[in-house]
């Protein structure tokens, strides 16, 4: 019997690990990586606390936060979630308090926060050299972004309740050579977590989802 392929899986700004360890629950070898260490009750022998940004251009030597120095033979697939501070909808009003200088938005002048639009620049050309990393598979995942920010059409939405959990949070994603993400149980009682939670809680990724992430993925890509 033909012996099973293991993944190669870079999950890029993720400290809590949830999609990490799922991966790694399926048997395939995924790393997170962040500014920050990975949660209380991690596994830092999994993670890589620094910038993602050589790894998101093809380094495949690092060391871990448990200062195991690593080596894999490629990234399979690279999923990434790159901060949305200053790419986010709801964010959009703060672009236009204190107003200091004027930009071009969509081919026409317009009055911004200066130190806010360049934030918000600087957010862009990562959230695209994301997308733009250099392997065969890659996700990226953000909220709605604003138009202000110019980012390319999105190619599917998921939210948490598609995946029995107890709340929603529509989820957007730019993908390469990955299928749209498909509900497995939906909860007809979920909340919006934008109700009950703020920040970075409300960033992470839930385990239903994470879990759906790892499996329908890893079997697209085993079996394409």
């Amino acid at each position: 019997m033909e012996e099973r392929r293991i993944l190669y899986v870079l999950v890029a700004c993720e400290e809590s690990q949830a999609e990490c360890m799922a991966f790694r629950a399926l048997g395939h070898m995924a790393y997170s990586c962040d500014l920050q260490p990975c949660k209380r009750g991690g596994n830092p022998q999994w993670h890589i606390q620094g910038d993602v940004t050589c790894l998101l251009e093809g380094d495949l030597v690092f060391t871990t936060q448990a200062g195991e120095v690593v080596k894999v033979p490629r990234w399979d697939l690279i999923i990434a979630h790159p901060p949305c501070t200053y790419l986010c909808k709801v964010g959009a009003i703060h672009l236009y308090k204190n107003q200091d200088c004027y930009v071009y938005i969509h081919r026409k002048l317009t009055h911004v926060n200066c130190l806010r639009w360049a934030n918000m620049q600087l957010a862009r050309k990562f959230f695209l050299q994301c997308l733009d990393a250099p392997a065969e598979h890659v996700a990226v995942e953000n909220p709605c972004p604003m138009a202000a920010a110019e980012l390319p059409a999105a190619d599917f939405f998921a939210c948490p309740s598609w995946f029995g959990e107890k709340y929603t949070k529509k989820t957007y994603y730019w993908v390469k050579n990955l299928p749209p993400l498909m509900a497995a149980y939906i909860n007809p009682n979920a909340d919006c977590l934008c109700d009950h939670a703020r920040g970075k809680y409300r960033s992470r990724t839930s385990k239903g989802l994470a879990e759906a992430i790892a499996l329908q993925w890893s079997n697209y890509i085993l079996n394409s």
